[in-house]
């Protein structure tokens, strides 16, 4: 059995430093990339720690024995994907006093109580930076760079997919199925991309950053989120004329003495940080108070962004670097919060149209910023930008407009994010 210390680094064992033996579960794309990366930058980690690492046995669905490379290994690098098995291997796994690097969003955001709590009670390091915007720093900027800051709100573009997909349709006005294809023709998309495109990847990982941010409890059923499937060319167009780009957007945000944590298609004025943020790259931008403002941006996928993000946690584990995340309060998650919107309405040209939508929004207190009329008789449509209100108010008011004779056919609603000081 290896020594491992009490801190949860591997020790140094005997009269000198011996190899770091890493145990890999999963050998996919980022698992061979990390495996590939692990030789090849084996003399940087040993400069750097004092530690060699190598690996010492790969579990697959066709290879390997749990047990066995446990008991060899002093080092646990888990990128399985998925939580079954791997919530009872990486559990197992502390509980034997190793050290886990994990790239597993979903484990993290469905069992991330459980697990952290295990990696206390044995005294071992759980790193995740991988799990959330590959190569970008943001858990470790957010769990150790901001340890002791009051952070009022993440915003983050996490996934690389969908990012590509509305870029390219903003650039091109080609229709989300044709981006989609050509986006899984370059590799940035799934055969089945539905977790991207549904938002629930981003979801996930919004889940683990709202969790490192608020110090509380946040799983990713309460994350509440949208995806792109419905984002049409005429969106887009509309949006360039109003000055706004489209993102998929995580936001986690302090809502008084509760949160919100949610993610949603929405448009950006040009003055957002995030509003550049072009293709498959991801960003994250960070407020509060004491630094007012951090954005981080980089590529967000790929296999070998990914496991150099691994790579990065083994070495932190070799250094001794970072407690484990605990929580410290139970905050509730709203549900219900304001929020500006982007309003897309074909309508009947006829007189007084325009004056009955704008009771029907009045009447659910509603206001417009902005509002941009195109086309005639069967081809008229209103595009606005309604000032902020609370989401129910301003669903009501879309229930009451989908009602109206004078629409040709139902509303269509977009988020909107103007830029906070």
């Amino acid at each position: 059995m290896s020594e491992v210390a009490a801190a949860g680094t591997v020790a140094d064992v005997g009269d000198g430093p011996k190899p770091v033996r890493i145990g890999l579960l999963g050998r996919g794309n980022v698992g061979a990339a990390f495996a590939e990366l692990l030789d090849a930058r084996a003399e940087a980690v040993l400069a750097a720690t004092g530690r060699k690492p190598e690996l010492v046995g790969v579990l697959t669905r066709s290879e390997g024995d749990f047990a066995e490379i446990l008991e060899g290994s002093d080092l646990i690098v888990e990128l399985m994907g998925g939580t079954d098995p791997a919530r009872e291997y990486v559990a197992a796994a502390m509980r034997a006093g190793r050290p886990v690097v994990t790239a597993n969003k979903q484990l993290l955001a469905q069992h991330g109580d459980e697990l952290f709590g295990i990696a206390r009670e044995s005294g071992v390091q759980l790193r995740f930076e991988a799990a959330v915007a590959a190569v970008i720093p943001v858990v470790r900027t957010i769990q150790e760079g901001f340890a002791t800051a009051d952070i009022e709100r993440v915003y983050g573009i996490v996934n690389g997919t969908t990012n590509f997909i509305l870029s390219e349709m903003a650039a091109s006005g080609a229709g989300y199925d044709d981006v989609l294809a050509r986006a899984q023709e370059l590799g940035y998309a799934e055969a089945d991309p539905t977790d991207d495109v549904s938002g629930a990847d981003a979801a996930a990982k919004m889940a683990i950053l709202a969790r490192l941010a608020f110090h509380t409890p946040v799983t990713l059923s309460e994350v509440s989120y949208e995806g792109i499937e419905s984002i049409t060319p005429d969106d887009l167009a509309f949006a360039k004329e109003l000055g706004l780009s489209l993102k998929l957007l995580g936001v986690a945000e302090r809502r008084g003495e509760a949160i919100s944590v949610r993610v949603f298609p929405c448009f950006l004025y040009s003055a957002h940080p995030l509003a550049p943020i072009e293709g498959a790259f991801n960003a994250v931008m960070i407020q509060g108070p004491a630094f007012n403002e951090v954005t981080l941006s980089g590529p967000g996928a790929g296999g070998l962004q990914t496991a150099s993000a691994v790579l990065g946690d083994v070495v932190s584990i070799l250094a001794g670097e970072a407690p484990v995340h605990e929580t410290r309060t139970d905050l509730p998650i709203l549900a219900d919060v304001p929020s500006s919107f982007y309003l897309h309405l074909e309508v009947a040209d006829r007189p007084g149209v325009l004056a009955t939508i704008a009771t029907v929004l009045g009447d659910n207190q509603v206001s417009v910023k902005s509002v941009v009329q195109r086309g005639i008789g069967d081809d008229a449509r209103l595009v606005m930008v309604l000032h902020e209100c609370l989401e129910s108010r301003f669903a009501r008011a879309v229930e009451a407009l989908n009602e109206l004779g004078e629409l040709r056919g139902p509303a269509r609603s977009i988020h909107v994010i103007e830029e906070r000081s």
